[in-house]
């Protein structure tokens, strides 16, 4: 098994909006890759699919099958148990309500052992160790995309709690009277700062008369969502409805980060996902500064950085996992 392990291997990104593989040998180097667009109706068996077939693309890439992999990780939002090999209430995907034995079903369809990780865990695990956190033994990941996820690494050790630990997005921020977030509470700071709470705000907002260049944009690139590349290409435009819910979104982060950071006084915080990367150094800054007003430690607030390794972290972080049941051979 110890051999099996050495050889290539692959990493799968699950987003809400996009699925991102590679195949990687071991020195982390990318043989290929692929992305496919995470459905928006279905299911996780529906899901499922999806990944499988992004996998086979990245595979055929590096001219390989998927069970000529050693194994595939998969770097999944939800509450995840790795051992049982499900995913639980992953809210920003299509009817996944309740726990789906995903690593068994990848499993069977690609002939390779599966291992689980939380999406953004596993993305702060590879800043840590091949990317911007590489000097750093404790820090905060914030992923900054279609929701807000959080990765923690404490001590050179991930925290992952029972399973869900690092939802950062669900910080409350709002006691009383706040949006309503895709998790189906109020006042969580994704409700505000996550893309796609953005995107359902701005379409209530412009449906009652709001101007906006956001859906004209849309429209343009064929897109039925509302990309990062969208919102960066609005806020060049001086877009008055983006400029304003960016603000609000800046806001809230610099509410809800900071409070973890209070919890936790990390060495550093960076900032990854399709918006943090998109919008890079100057959001980074702009993040950090409304942090400061929040910060209890506010003489020596820590560095917010921008994540290194780009679009494909997530799904390099996912290659790093391990199969339980290869771990215990």
């Amino acid at each position: 098994m110890a051999r099996r392990r050495a050889g290539p291997h692959g990493g799968v990104d699950l987003g809400g909006t996009k699925i991102q593989t590679v195949v990687v040998d071991s020195r982390h180097a990318v043989l290929g890759e692929a992305r496919r667009a995470t459905p928006t109706t279905g299911g996780p068996a529906d899901v499922a699919v999806a990944i499988a077939g992004a996998l086979r693309e990245a595979a055929a890439a590096a001219g390989l099958r998927p069970s000529d992999l050693t194994h595939v990780g998969v770097g999944s939002p939800g509450a995840i148990n790795a051992e049982a090999g499900t995913v639980t209430s992953a809210s920003n995907l299509p009817g996944w309500t309740g726990a789906y034995p995903l690593a068994a079903v990848l499993a069977d369809d690609l002939g390779t052992p599966i291992a689980l990780g939380n999406d953004v865990q596993v993305a702060t695990d590879a800043e840590a160790r091949l990317g911007a956190a590489r000097e750093y033994s404790s820090l905060l990941g914030v992923f900054w995309g279609t929701g807000v996820g959080g990765g923690i690494l404490l001590d050179g050790k991930p925290w992952t709690g029972l399973g869900a630990g690092g939802e950062i997005g669900h910080v409350c921020i709002q006691m009383h009277g706040g949006l309503r977030c895709p998790c189906g509470r109020h006042g969580c700071m994704e409700a505000y700062a996550g893309r796609g709470a953005m995107e359902r705000r701005a379409r209530e907002l412009h449906d009652k008369g709001r101007p906006t260049e956001l859906f004209k944009i849309a429209r343009k690139r064929g897109r039925e969502r509302l990309t990062s590349g969208i919102w960066a290409r609005a806020l060049e435009q001086k877009d008055p409805l983006a400029t304003k819910l960016m603000a609000d979104a800046v806001e809230a982060l610099g509410a809800g980060v900071a409070s973890v950071v209070n919890v936790l006084d990390v060495e550093v915080v960076i900032l990854g996902g399709g918006l943090g990367v998109r919008l890079g150094k100057p959001y980074a800054e702009k993040i950090a500064a409304a942090m400061l007003p929040h910060l209890f430690n506010d003489h020596r607030p820590p560095p917010v950085l921008v994540a290194e390794l780009g679009d494909l972290g997530g799904a390099l972080g996912a290659s790093l996992l391990t199969p339980v049941a290869a771990a215990a051979s």
